[in-house]
Formats: structure tokens, sequence, C-alpha cells
């Protein structure tokens, strides 16, 4: 699948780290680096803009290993990117660790993840079908 793309950063494109990879890293588009204090929350932008097929998603989701390693996190997550948004793709991120964290122009802060949608549409009824499961849920099925 092909994604168009505009991109107004001084970064290469998104790309897969490796063969194998699901998401694509996205880097931060900065004029000058974002402190972040422990438990503040802030939108990097990008300087990306997409034109996503319809039918299809963007997921933005969080790098693992700017977790593990700063404690910075992506909010709202996995964010949506719609197919009919054109504006520009800006990642909101969290320091959840007890440090000041700073984020510098170019520096990976998240994955996009590409995936089909499929919309639906309500039938109204007055009763649903049974199944094993029922009403149980958080924690229901037991602790393994």
């Amino acid at each position: 699948m092909k994604i168009r793309i505009i991109n107004h950063s001084n970064n290469p494109l998104p790309e897969y780290a490796t063969t194998g990879s699901s998401g694509m890293d996205i880097r931060a588009f900065l004029q000058v680096p974002v402190e972040l204090k422990p438990m503040e929350r802030t939108l990097i932008p990008t300087g990306l803009f997409l034109e996503i097929p319809q039918g299809y998603e963007a997921q933005i989701r969080p790098r693992s290993g700017l977790a593990i390693k700063q404690g910075i996190t992506c909010l709202n997550t996995p964010g949506t990117i719609d197919a009919d948004y054109r504006g520009e793709v800006k990642i909101i991120l969290i320091n959840l660790s007890t440090e000041t964290q700073v984020v510098q122009s170019g520096e990976r802060i998240a994955q996009m993840v590409f995936q089909k949608v499929e919309q639906v549409s309500w039938e109204p009824v007055e009763q649903l079908q049974d199944s094993g499961r029922s009403t149980g849920g958080f924690g229901s099925t037991g602790k393994h």
C-alpha cells in the first residue's frame, strides 16, 4: 500500500527499523528542544502530513526504548489518525519519570502502525445472543 506524505521537517521519512517491524519510527520536528518535567505532557510536532486511504487508519504508539530508558510515553494510546485528517501529525508525550527529560528535534519519539478499519451500522434489538462469558468482565476469567 502506498501512502501519500508531505514532509516539512528536515528528518528522513518514517521507516521500519527491521524487516519484521510493525511500526515505523517517527521523529520530533522542533525549533528548540522541549523540556518535559515529571508528569508533564506536551504536543510534539513531526512536520508530517498524510493522505491515508479510506478504510485505513494510522495508529500512534509509544516506543518501548524511550519508555524504559527515559520514562517518556504517548498518551491516548494508540492514537488514531483518521483517513480524512490532513493536518500535521503531532504526538502527545508525557514524562512518567521522576526527572526532567529533554526531547530533541530528530529524536525518534513514537511509532506509527497502519491498520485496516471497518465502519459499522447499528442494528437495535431488545436482546443479545447469550455467550459463554455473558456479562463477566474485569477479571471474570480468573487469575492464572
